[in-house]
């Protein structure tokens, strides 16, 4: 007579690999906490994030991935039982019944970006007048401009070509990026 073992939940190899685990809203840091304190291994890449505060730039640390954070989990060795139910942790994130395995190359380039602090850091671009610009969201998105002048920490003027004419638009800083 056969035994038959089903594994619910875990995959049938036991190579290690990097899942996915999906976060309740903002409680990255605490889920990432709360499963080291249990033994796994686990990787939260963070982003030095420019925010206006109180009149003032800052840089406040935020996931990268927001809502999202990567375990790296050995099949039939860990025990997976305890992750769902981590404070902070929504679900392990799945294809059918098989957990999301995340490439180790995917892991060991998102490492490779962070500065010496650990953290990713937003690019900032130096525009002068006259670059070429694409704007990447808002109501012109898609469109190409030049750039004029910084009008204020978050502000940007810039000349629009509409149906001909050359407009003055002011739009966040945010949402262009230099032509290439």
């Amino acid at each position: 007579m056969a035994t038959i073992v089903i594994c619910l939940g875990t995959p049938m190899t036991s190579q290690p690999a990097w899942r996915l685990i999906h976060t309740k809203p903002h409680q990255e840091l605490i889920a990432a906490d709360n499963l080291k304190r249990q033994g796994y291994i686990v990787y939260l890449p963070l982003l030095n994030h420019r925010k206006q505060r109180g009149g003032k730039q800052v840089y406040v640390r935020k996931p990268l991935f927001p809502r999202y954070l990567f375990i790296y989990l050995t099949a039939g060795l860990d025990d997976w039982g305890p992750i769902r139910s981590t404070i902070g942790v929504s679900s392990l994130v799945r294809f059918g019944m098989e957990p999301a395995r995340v490439p180790e190359d995917l892991i060991t380039n998102i490492k490779s970006r962070e500065g010496e602090d650990g953290c990713h850091h937003e690019h900032v671009q130096e525009l002068k007048e006259g670059d070429k610009i694409r704007i990447t969201d808002g109501a012109f998105s898609g469109y190409e401009a030049i750039f004029q002048a910084k009008r204020s920490e978050e502000r940007v003027l810039i000349l629009l070509d509409v149906i001909g004419v050359a407009t003055r638009v002011e739009v966040l800083e945010g949402t262009i990026t230099k032509d290439i």
